[in-house]
């Protein structure tokens, strides 16, 4: 049986107390795309009632990038990367392993049962990046090699199509669905039977526009996976 799983790993921007000094020249920064996901927090909790269960970060990713693996580069913002280790030890201690080892070990425990676990992790991307336009409203990432997220992917799109067929809905875009993040990792503890990790990308002009273009574009994504996931739930998992 297939099990939903929906996180938000980037949906605040909440500095700790303990390291509030380190961003008090920031507070730009925080605020932009680069301290959080934009309208990120606003759609999971939108998606609340479709999900067996949710989780989701509201500590700026600035301060530790929870999407990313312990080898990546921008594990560390430059704001702080250059803390001693001991000092980004403690971060993740306290803020990194906590919410990665909750979603692994719900999935695992699902898994283990016999359930199909279906994880959309929820994301925005900035419209304009380095001058540069992206060209979608919604993306859909994942790993083509999977027949699980492919076939999702593709009866996703298809029900976007059916609720807001204005809408730009791509696959891959703007990031790879293989590049390094959450669902990369927890493909490699779990088999494409097992486990379905799609990254859902938002374009942050709808946020930042609010409104009913808003409202209606949070209405189409939550009406389009309630289509696929009555379909996944009645067919197993299309293999």
């Amino acid at each position: 049986m297939l099990k939903t799983l929906i996180t938000c790993e980037h949906g605040g921007n909440e500095i700790p107390p303990a390291h509030a000094g380190l961003f008090t020249d920031a507070r730009e920064l925080l605020q932009s795309h680069r301290g959080y996901d934009i309208g990120a927090q606003e759609l999971l909790e939108n998606l609340t009632d479709l999900a067996d269960k949710t989780f989701y970060a509201t500590t700026s990713r600035l301060l530790v990038e929870l999407n990313r693996s312990l080898h990546h580069r921008n594990l560390f913002s430059e704001i702080t990367r250059k803390l001693p280790q001991p000092e980004q030890e403690k971060i993740l201690k306290e803020h990194y392993h906590p919410y990665r080892e909750r979603v692994e070990e719900l999935i695992h425990d699902l898994v283990m049962v016999g359930h199909q676990v279906l994880h959309v992790s929820v994301h925005s991307f900035t419209p304009v990046l380095d001058g540069e336009e992206r060209q979608a409203d919604i993306g859909l990432l994942y790993d083509p090699k999977r027949v699980g997220e492919r076939n999702f992917c593709r009866d996703w799109k298809e029900a976007f199509r059916e609720q807001q067929p204005e809408l730009v809905v791509r696959f891959n875009y703007p990031y790879l669905g293989v590049s390094d993040g959450f669902p990369t990792y927890l493909r490699r503890k779990f088999t494409d039977r097992q486990y379905i990790g799609i990254e859902l990308e938002v374009n942050q002009k709808f946020p930042l526009e609010g409104g009913e273009k808003w409202k209606q574009l949070q209405r189409s994504v939550k009406q389009s996976l309630k289509l696929v996931q009555a379909k996944y739930k009645t067919n197993g998992d299309n293999d």
